[in-house]
């Protein structure tokens, strides 16, 4: 293996939102640092596989009112 072209391979704290902590190993940061998660991945649709719609503006309901006739789903099926 090439000397100096790999990047510092440490240990960091990762704290979830919920104030669980766990040590894992990066490249991120510096040795010792504590990356805060702003996102929690117990609960996030991204990890969880449930995904809710939100209607801000209206934007939805306008969406479905276009598009009713087009044969789709309607709601969280």
């Amino acid at each position: 293996m090439k000397e100096k072209i790999h990047p510092d391979y440490h240990e960091i704290t990762v704290v979830a939102t919920d104030g669980s902590k766990f040590t894992t190993r990066t490249t991120w940061g510096k040795a010792g640092d504590t990356m805060t998660l702003e996102i929690d991945p117990k609960s996030h649709p991204a990890w969880t596989g449930v995904h809710r719609l939100i209607d801000s503006g209206g934007q939805l309901a306008k969406f479905n009112k276009r598009f009713a006739g087009m044969g789709l789903k309607k709601g969280n099926d």
